[in-house]
């Protein structure tokens, strides 16, 4: 079975709907796909139905954004249970953080005389989804200041460009106790994909003590190198190595089923989870 446990929808900064991207895996020969969206969980409910429809396994995921001594590092967090108290309210206060930030970069990028406003952007956002740079990037294609997403990031929105503003981002450690608290299965995301401030090898480390259960090995960001690397870390650690397209549709080049987990692993994580059940077809 072909499993692959970081997508994006339109719940975030995917550009298809849940529905769709069920679909779409379905078709990419995928049995098992992981809904990993930013900060949220509103496309769960759309995905649970469509796998039923299509006869896929649905992994219910959240990815959480953190940040430590000026590092964005990405957290998944697997089968959790969407009501536990501590985790809404820590995920509800990272999204209602992102509105304002939006406000202020806009108002950067309007006062160097880039047409933009906050109502375009806001309509590149799909009803009750997490707000994000790539929607910023979307409304800036449509207004014929940029091509692609990829121009937008590259040339106005990367975190060193005079319009970045940060957002609420709670530190790793808090968030691998909350996935755990909540009953989920905590996995480190594409940990070395930022050359400059990637996670150490003593972060791994400390984030293993903490209750961390695996690295997200094989993704595109990582050069063969950072694959040893993290294969190396996480023999040690005993962590779960996991392989993901980290897929958004056509807002990434990234492609469903082009990094897969080993179902042995992912028996690893189930294992180790007392949240959501996965959606059997």
């Amino acid at each position: 079975m072909k499993i692959d446990l970081h997508t994006h929808s339109t719940a975030s900064d995917g550009t298809q709907s849940p529905s769709d991207l069920v679909a779409e895996a379905k078709a990419a020969g995928l049995g098992m796909i992981a809904l990993t969206d930013h900060d949220t969980t509103a496309g769960w409910e759309e995905a649970v139905g469509a796998a039923h429809r299509e006869g896929i396994r649905l992994v219910r995921g959240i990815e959480i954004s953190c940040s430590r001594a000026y590092r964005s590092i990405h957290l998944l967090g697997y089968l959790p249970n969407p009501d536990d108290p501590r985790l809404a309210i820590e995920l509800a206060r990272a999204r209602d953080s992102r509105v304002g930030r939006m406000d202020r970069m806009v108002q950067r990028m309007a006062a160097d005389g880039i047409p933009i406003t906050v109502r375009e952007v806001r309509a590149q956002v799909a009803p009750g989804a997490t707000l994000g740079r790539p929607h910023l990037a979307d409304a800036l294609v449509a207004n014929g200041v940029v091509a692609t997403r990829d121009e937008a990031f590259r040339d106005l929105l990367h975190d060193g460009s005079k319009y970045y503003v940060g957002h609420y981002a709670p530190d790793p450690v808090a968030a691998i106790k909350l996935v755990r608290g909540a009953g989920g299965v905590p996995v480190l995301a594409h940990p070395f994909a930022m050359r400059m401030a990637s996670v150490s090898d003593e972060m791994v480390e400390e984030f293993a003590e903490a209750g961390l259960a695996g690295l997200e090995a094989h993704h595109r960001d990582h050069e063969p190198e950072e694959v040893e690397r993290a294969l190396r870390l996480a023999e040690r650690h005993k962590l779960v190595v996991t392989g993901s397209s980290d897929y958004h549709g056509t807002g990434k080049l990234n492609r469903l089923g082009e990094n897969t987990t080993k179902p042995r692993e992912w028996s690893r994580i189930v294992e180790q989870s007392r949240g959501v059940k996965v959606i059997e077809p």
